[in-house]
């Protein structure tokens, strides 16, 4: 037995039996018996709410730029199909019945649902930004890849990089200047949702004509006592110490890009740890880069607001987190090779 088609309203249902096989004699089967379910399309809940609305046929057609007797007759199908009267006649107009009264608030409801559905639907078509931060390079080896999946499954869309300061962990998620965050922990992620993509190893920074630029790989107690870059008081404090890695007191400039940490280095003499790729995107003359031991790799990770749902954010953390997972896994992390430069070099990169 197949069940027709049924939408919303209360009515008859049409329930048609499998045909009968023929008889030998070529004589059909038993002609099907039917209950059919209404269509309460939504041109006749609109007709209704602006009579109700109204509380005048006259007027309410007014309002839909309809002739008067179509807008009677979508009511009268609609009563049919109902089975009930919505409208009682009167001679000032129309008012509702009680049955009328309870289909009232149902058909709203219903019509705003219809609007809301439309939207979306509409805006899942429409140009659409989605801002996404970034902190210290994290991850931005991925974006090729997965702007290239979006491109085709989203069309609309536009990725805007927001390329956040060093002392914003959370790249600019809290005051809202981004959707979605490539960043690395540690820091206070209360209030955002986190996934974990990876790791990448760590370097040390250090000015090429020092002593340890010309190893091979070094541990971080061999950076002890040395000057460090460090972040200004203020920023986040998990964060701030994963980057310092060296007692609170330890001397050196403060600063709030990654530039400034390389400016520091060349200028300043001082040292400081950074993420394994900063050696391919900062390579200069005066600076050399040793991949270091002793201190936890960074993670990299994607972050959202937790308040704020939205399926499109959803689809460029899917891609990315995709990008990642599928790349080869020395992309973002390469083999690091210091570069030595000659003393001389570091010194006419130093201020007069």
């Amino acid at each position: 037995m197949e069940l027709l088609g049924k939408s919303m309203g209360v009515g008859r249902l049409h329930l048609i039996p499998d045909p009968a096989p023929a008889s030998k004699t070529g004589s059909a089967g038993a002609v099907p018996l039917s209950v059919s379910w209404p269509v309460m399309d939504l041109r006749a809940l609109r007709c209704f709410v602006a009579v109700a609305e109204e509380g005048h046929f006259g007027r309410a057609a007014v309002r839909l730029h309809l002739a008067q007797p179509p807008l009677s007759r979508r009511i009268r199908d609609l009563e049919a199909d109902l089975g009930c009267r919505l409208f009682d006649r009167i001679p000032t107009g129309a008012r509702l019945t009680a049955a009328g009264k309870v289909l009232l608030p149902e058909a709203r409801d219903l019509l705003a649902r219809a609007e809301r559905a439309r939207e979306r639907v509409r805006a899942a078509e429409s140009v659409r930004e989605v801002v996404l931060g970034a902190v210290a390079g994290a991850g931005l080896d991925s974006c090729p890849a997965a702007l290239a999946v979006l491109r085709d499954t989203h069309p609309g869309l536009r990725l805007r990089l927001h390329e956040a300061p060093v002392t914003d962990p959370t790249g600019g998620l809290r005051e809202r200047r981004a959707d979605l965050a490539l960043t690395r922990l540690p820091f206070d992620t209360s209030g955002l949702t986190v996934r974990q993509l990876g790791v990448e190893p760590l370097v040390a920074a250090l000015p090429a004509d020092d002593a340890l630029a010309a190893r091979s790989r070094l541990h971080m107690r061999e950076l002890a006592g040395r000057p460090r870059f460090r972040l200004p008081a203020g920023t986040d404090a998990r964060w701030r110490a994963y980057w310092l890695a060296a007692d609170e007191d330890t001397p050196g400039p403060v600063v709030a890009s990654v530039e400034e940490c390389l400016h520091a280095v060349v200028w300043d003499g001082a040292t400081g740890i950074l993420p394994a790729g900063a050696a391919r995107r900062h390579a200069r003359p005066g600076l050399a880069f040793v991949p270091v031991d002793g201190h936890p790799p960074s993670r990299l990770v994607l972050a959202r607001r937790a308040d704020a749902p939205d399926p499109l954010v959803d689809a460029v953390a899917a891609a990315l987190a995709d990008a990642h997972a599928s790349a080869d896994p020395l992309v973002g992390v390469h083999p690091v090779v210091p570069v030595a430069h000659p003393a001389a070099v570091a010194e006419a990169s130093r201020p007069a």
